[in-house]
């Protein structure tokens, strides 16, 4: 297996009421995409990662991260696009062409594991597609446009989707450009690889693995990391 990391860091900090991307806030001793990137910087099986940023950004990433932290599996760091989607396709079009696998994880997602990451990356190996995610504990209700309740789904087939993602790279590939040329936007990587008609294997993820967007996900985040200490 030849493993690329495509980590897109382009979002901005409207949910976490800063101008500055979350991704760059301070959590603990390092920012939030250092802890990241750290995670892959030490797996073995990963070849390259490369990170999509907003291109005003990019500079920061090369200096304050990557040479900061002597990230040396990042062999580049790229513009993103309008949309999350358009983002990881440039990540996509940068990947080495040697790799056979392609991993997506949100920049803003630091609590993923070693154990985790082995796992899903299995589990892609197996069935070209693999995504992370945790039972729903909530109802779930689907509402009309005037915010009225129409169905209640069975909670037992309703999964939370995380990441990282992994995919054999023609697969993930032939799913961004088919979504590009019909200009479909879907809700993350996996949903694309669904609408070419391929499954998609769960892997049971963890309620650690939280992605950041909240003063109160920074809060928790905290406290996950004073427990693994």
């Amino acid at each position: 297996m030849k493993l690329s990391v495509v980590i897109p860091a382009a979002g901005q900090g409207k949910r976490m009421k800063t101008e500055k991307n979350k991704q760059f806030l301070m959590l603990n001793d390092k920012e939030i995409l250092a802890h990241t990137l750290n995670k892959f910087e030490s797996a073995s099986v990963v070849d390259e990662v490369i990170i999509v940023a907003r291109e005003e950004e990019i500079d920061y990433c090369k200096n304050k991260l990557v040479d900061n932290y002597d990230f040396g599996k990042v062999t580049k760091v790229i513009a993103g696009g309008e949309t999350r989607q358009e983002s990881v396709y440039n990540g996509l079009q940068a990947v080495k062409s040697t790799s056979n696998y392609v991993l997506i994880h949100d920049g803003a997602r630091p609590f993923i594991t070693a154990e985790l990451i082995n796992k899903v990356i299995t589990a892609a190996e197996k069935y070209d597609a693999a995504a992370v995610g945790v039972p729903v504990k909530d109802t779930i209700k689907v509402i009309n446009s005037d915010n009225m309740i129409i169905n209640t789904p069975d909670r037992s087939k309703l999964v939370a989707i995380q990441t990282p993602q992994v995919f054999d790279k023609e697969l993930i590939t032939e799913a961004y450009q088919n979504a590009l040329a019909d200009d479909f936007i879907g809700t993350d990587s996996a949903s694309l690889v669904e609408r070419i008609n391929q499954t998609v294997k769960l892997v049971q993820g963890s309620y650690e693995n939280i992605k950041i967007t909240t003063p109160e996900d920074l809060e928790f985040g905290e406290r996950i990391l004073a427990r693994r200490k």
